[in-house]
């Protein structure tokens, strides 16, 4: 029969071993989502490069009615601010503009704080779709990466990123589609 310091030394092992796996995943992650909408990329541009238009489309701006959100830096495009503290599921976090090429990309600096520090890229590319109503159709391409320390590539062991996140990319860019497109 195994004794008290028997099992904790399986722990141990076990511990170990899931630790050193993970140590061999890679130390960056990337993940995006796709959707083609049928509008120019000159209506859905303006929706991503104003941090104030994210509340009609954002998956994450319903999730805490009562978050706090502020604005600085310019209105829109490079050098943008959004920062939000929530008590709830949003978390606290910063995003910033750091590029912005008209209707084509957008690259935000995104610094999450609460409940885990993560700083990674979002970046949005929108690509008129050339003969697909006769150029009136754009995709638009959500990605997110950034480094993957080793306590992130133990998480990812039992939940996925890309899954749990992914979901919420398509759903914002459903609600992005639904937006553009009235």
């Amino acid at each position: 029969m195994l004794t008290a310091l028997g099992i904790l030394a399986c722990l141990l092992l076990v511990a170990a071993a899931v630790v050193a796996y993970a140590a061999t995943r890679p130390n960056t992650f990337r993940l995006e989502r796709s959707i083609v909408i049928n509008a120019v990329p000159e209506t859905i541009f303006p929706l991503i490069a104003d941090f104030r238009k994210w509340t009609g489309w954002s998956p994450w701006e319903k999730l805490d009615p009562g978050m706090t959100r502020s604005y600085s830096g310019t209105a829109s495009g490079k050098g943008a601010v959004y920062a939000w503290d929530s008590a709830g599921k949003a978390g606290k976090g910063r995003m910033e503009i750091s590029r912005a090429n008209a209707n084509d990309l957008i690259m935000i600096k995104l610094d999450f704080l609460k409940p885990f520090e993560a700083h990674n890229i979002a970046e949005f590319t929108l690509q008129r779709q050339n003969g697909a109503m006769q150029g009136r159709a754009t995709q638009v391409t959500w990605a997110m990466y950034g480094p993957q320390p080793l306590v992130a590539k133990v998480m990812a062991l039992a939940f996925s990123m890309d899954r749990l996140v992914g979901r919420d990319f398509e759903t914002g860019l459903a609600n992005l589609k639904a937006l553009a497109e009235t």
